[in-house]
């Protein structure tokens, strides 16, 4: 029997597996790496143990390290969560030599899924439907342009033990696969601590859908419906939802037996997902992949079948037979969606973001579910993965799942970095979602993220902001605080206060207040503004912190930051400066002073958040600087390298 738990993980899956041993009577155990310390799962947990240093290799990745965490603390089971060392064979080996009972498949389970190629030849056997990859050979030391024979384009690169969108890249042109190839394994070596890649092709059109199942010790499997992840953005999942929609039942059906074939072919035992790519047009699907172990989107399948995933785990792993457990509802009720909120921008390519979370508050009402990581005051840092939290609806129908959904985010107050949510609502929203017009391709084929896109921010915001930083410098004066706001006794022209870059806000402060052009300020306090057009009254909720402030209410949500009537010299950059667009390690440089580089040519590559980004030269001309060399940390804004641009 389990008596302490711990999670070899970190943030919101080590929340999540602590609440369901809470409920069960079992004691925690939490591992947090420095930049982790102050995060709520930490403090959740019974005791907690810190693995010195940040970098994933030197901590949630280190075998030894967490092996050693769990004897001191007296630990007698551990859980992997998903990502890090959940796949790890080697892992589930040196946790069952301990003397620890191991939440998860067998590692000989986890080897035979962990092998691709492998895993679709014992998938063939058992009689699942496996894509084949015509024209493709295996090369000594692994996959390169003079072993991809005869392919046709589009390719794809995947990372053997994990997923998640790390280690991934779609080649379009064969002359760039051994540069992807080689970040592909760069980025898969960070996230998993193994390098190892294939290559296969790619489809353009399809529809990602993956079915649950969970095994015991005595051979039964248990099939939980099947969940639908199509919606990615960069080969990661953001929006999944079950039960899978538009999919006719006869092959929901087939997909369910197939999955249970992968299953008992390796003997599962625990909870695992076994994915497939779908074909609408021809209703055919083959696999890609099985996931040992539980996933990100649990919650839906959970939320519709009544079921807790992480109970199931404890109790087959404990020895218990399925047929003695309660496993939920027999068919899924209702319909549920859950969505990956990100610290991440998608109107600069999705570029990960990190700082403190000033505001994090999403609403749980009826028929929502959050399940975070992350709390106002927590620093997001640059070391792991850049999702916040997940949130989760569940409905009568689809319809009431996705509308309950986007109302959760539209009322949430996120402060402090940018975030997927309005891509998130804009999703929730868009008539092809809402008709389950879905596929691997909707967010290139939707118009969601330039709906998403920030605009000009409407002016109640402008106004808002306006009157909340007038207000906070009223709070601060030492003097002359009975004087209004603005109050001139000659009035010449408006106040005017400037945003950044170019927003202006035009206004007069009297004895009565405020005045805006067509706007009555009724009311203002130290953290909301009432607005009255026309007769119509709203009311923003503000966060003043510095010369910038948060807006919330009715006409969206928006960060405004004061612009100073005097630019400081020391902000400036030289001409061509090419500034650090995140806080990471320099990977690699491709240049050096004096070289002539094409616009569009790689400079350097940063990693950040288990994720490389490639910084381009802006413009042709001639690299004068390179301040910075590999496995050097910069921050945001920094300055990079330095290409002065050709004179005619």
């Amino acid at each position: 029997m389990i008596t302490r738990l711990l999670v070899a993980n970190r943030a919101e899956i080590a929340s999540r597996v602590f609440r369901t041993c809470r409920k069960l009577g079992i004691q925690t155990v939490a591992i947090h790496s420095e930049a982790d310390a102050g995060l709520p799962y930490v403090r959740e947990a019974d005791v907690a143990v810190r693995l010195p240093g940040n970098a994933p290799a030197e901590t949630y990745l280190d075998i030894d390290a967490v092996l050693h965490a769990a004897k001191r603390t007296g630990a007698d089971a551990i859980h992997p969560g998903y990502g890090f060392l959940s796949e790890n064979a080697d892992f589930a080996r040196a946790v069952e030599a301990a003397g620890l009972t191991w939440i998860g498949p067998a590692p000989e389970s986890i080897e035979a899924m962990g092998a691709k190629i492998e895993a679709k030849r014992i998938m063939r056997e058992a009689g699942v439907p496996v894509f084949e990859a015509p024209g493709f050979r295996d090369g000594p030391g692994g996959p390169s342009s003079t072993t991809v024979v005869d392919a046709d384009l589009p390719l794809i690169v995947k990372a053997s033990a994990g997923g998640g969108g790390r280690g991934m890249r779609i080649v379009r042109d064969l002359a760039a696969l051994d540069g992807e190839i080689a970040r592909a394994s760069d980025e898969a070596a960070s996230a998993f601590g193994d390098g190892t890649v294939f290559v296969e092709p790619y489809v353009e059109r399809g529809r990602h859908v993956e079915v649950q199942v969970v095994g015991d010790r005595h051979g039964d499997v248990l099939v939980l419906g099947e969940r639908d992840c199509s919606i990615q953005r960069r080969h990661q999942k953001v929006v999944e939802e079950a039960p899978a929609p538009d999919l006719a039942p006869e092959v929901a059906r087939s997909m369910h037996d197939a999955a249970r074939a992968a299953a008992e072919a390796i003997g599962y035992v625990g909870a695992g997902t076994v994915e497939f790519l779908y074909d609408p047009e021809t209703e055919r699907f083959h696999f890609l992949e099985m996931n040992t172990r539980l996933q990100v989107e649990h919650p839906v399948t959970e939320e519709v079948f009544g079921v807790d995933l992480v109970e199931l785990q404890l109790a087959v792993a404990e020895g218990t037979a399925l047929a003695h457990l309660d496993v939920g509802n027999p068919t899924p009720v209702g319909h549920a969606i859950e969505v990956r909120l990100y610290a991440e921008d998608p109107v600069a390519d999705f570029q990960p973001q990190s700082g403190v979370l000033t505001a994090f508050d999403v609403p749980a009402g009826e028929g929502i579910r959050v399940e975070s990581g992350f709390a106002a005051g927590s620093e997001v840092s640059t070391h792991y993965d850049a999702m916040l939290a997940k949130v989760i609806a569940h409905g009568p129908t689809r319809l009431a799942a996705a509308r309950r959904l986007a109302a959760a985010l539209d009322q949430a107050r996120i402060h402090g970095v940018a975030t997927n949510r309005d891509l998130l609502v804009a999703v929730l929203r868009d008539p092809d979602f809402l008709a389950a017009r879905v596929g691997t391709d909707f967010l290139d084929r939707t118009s969601v993220v330039a709906a998403s896109e920030r605009r000009d921010p409407h002016r109640h915001l402008l106004v808002a902001a306006t009157v909340a930083l007038e207000e906070n410098r009223r709070s601060r004066r030492s003097v002359q605080r009975g004087i209004p706001v603005g109050w001139r006794n000659v009035t010449s022209q408006p106040q005017l206060t400037r945003f950044e870059p170019d927003h202006d806000v035009a206004w007069h402060g009297d004895r009565d207040g405020y005045r805006f052009d067509g706007l009555e300020v009724t009311a203002n306090g130290p953290d909301s503004v009432t607005l009255v057009e026309a007769g119509i009254a709203a009311t923003y909720a503000v966060r003043v912190e510095g010369t910038a402030v948060e807006v919330d209410g009715p006409a969206g949500h928006a960060r405004l930051v004061e612009r100073p009537r005097f630019t400081d010299p020391a902000k400036q950059h030289r001409s061509g400066s090419l500034l650090a667009p995140m806080p990471g390690t320099v990977v690699s440089v491709a240049v050096s002073a004096g070289d002539q580089v094409a616009a569009g040519a790689p400079v350097l590559v940063l990693e950040a958040m288990k994720m490389q980004h490639t910084v381009s030269a802006p413009r042709a001309g001639t690299v004068s600087e390179i301040d910075v060399r590999p496995g050097v940390q910069v921050a945001a804004g920094e300055v990079l390298a330095v290409v002065e641009e050709e004179q005619a």
